[in-house]
């Protein structure tokens, strides 16, 4: 099976796993644990923050950020079909008191303005939750792997600041992002109070993500680590394979966007299948169908019967996304095999 269902497919590459079995270990709950110290201090130098907090997942990683600038009766201000308005089982409400308020971006693509929060701040009055912060999500996954500009960012991040807001991004694919419009991590890093980043997508590590930012802030978001379930021991073999992504596996990225361009090619030529957004400008490609297809669900079960693993994610939506596991070659037999649909 050619698998395009998500880039957190991908398994551990035998460099991977020859710096897992060589790392030095200890009990990270006591911060004895020389690699994951090693990680979480070398990201945090990366995006220009003085701490990191390696935890196992990237929900995690946002719902710490929740909890550390927010207290119950706060609201988050955030991109309708954003990860953690979507996708991560109501967190914000269940597990800190925080309601979020919608925004709708005005195209396809998940991005917005600075203009978009104009008349967005609650009034000061007994009756209402009180604004609290901004999140921003780049690359945008429901938005098509979109990427912010850093101007656009940045004049979001300057509006926040100025009401006295903060600020996080959640970056599960901020490595993309910074392939595709050649920033850095320290640039993305000045914009935001906290970032989430992941490294078991793009970057091909098993598991792990981290939430940088203030030194304050994750020492208390480590206590809320605990809260959730997520202090781990002997996680350096993890971390070790984090570090040998952070090595190895951040320019190659620029593979899997063109990848996902054949794919997007593809789709294009096919009756009735729509890129939403039109442009594909990293490695993740949606597109929805139309009734002549039956439903996403049919689609991708045309598809696996030819050999190609797609995700539909709503009844007329299908995802597929490219990565260090899927190559050249095999992407290019996926549309090949996407063509004859039509």
């Amino acid at each position: 099976m050619i698998d395009l269902r998500s880039d957190t497919v991908t398994k551990p590459t035998p460099g991977m796993l020859a710096a897992m079995s060589a790392a030095a270990v200890g009990d990270d709950v006591y911060g004895e644990d020389p690699t994951v110290n090693a990680l979480e201090e070398r990201v945090a130098a990366m995006f220009g923050h003085g701490a990191g907090l390696f935890v196992p997942t990237g929900t995690m990683a946002n719902q710490i950020a929740v909890r550390v600038h927010c207290h119950p009766q706060d609201e988050i201000l955030l991109e309708t079909t954003s990860h953690i308005c979507l996708w991560e089982a109501g967190g914000p409400a269940a597990l800190s008191g925080v309601t979020c308020r919608t925004i709708d971006a005005r195209a396809a693509d998940g991005r917005l303005s600075v203009q978009d929060f104009a008349g967005k701040i609650r009034p000061d009055d007994m009756h209402s939750v009180r604004t609290r912060l901004v999140c921003l999500e780049n690359t945008h996954n429901r938005g098509g792997g979109t990427c912010y500009e850093l101007g656009s960012a940045r004049a979001i991040s300057e509006w926040a600041r100025t009401h006295a807001l903060s600020v996080h991004l959640d970056g599960a694919r901020v490595w993309n992002a910074m392939v595709h419009t050649g920033t850095t991590a320290a640039q993305w890093g000045a914009l935001f109070d906290t970032v989430a980043v992941c490294f078991s997508k793009g970057l091909g590590a098993p598991i792990g993500s981290m939430l940088v930012g203030p030194r304050d802030l994750i020492a208390y978001g480590r206590r809320v680590r605990k809260l959730f379930g997520g202090a781990m021991r002997q996680a350096g073999y993890l971390a070790a394979a984090c570090l040998y992504a952070l090595d190895n596996h951040i320019d190659r990225l620029a593979e899997d966007h063109d990848n996902a361009r054949v794919i997007a090619d593809a789709v294009r030529e096919v009756p009735g299948f729509t890129l939403v957004p039109a442009e594909v400008e990293t490695n993740v490609v949606w597109f929805e169908v139309d009734s002549r297809h039956g439903s996403a669900k049919e689609v991708a079960a045309a598809l696996k019967a030819s050999g190609v693993l797609v995700a539909p994610l709503g009844e007329k939506v299908v995802r597929a996304v490219t990565h260090l596991g899927v190559t050249r070659a095999e992407c290019e037999t996926a549309a090949t095999v996407i063509r004859a649909l039509a």
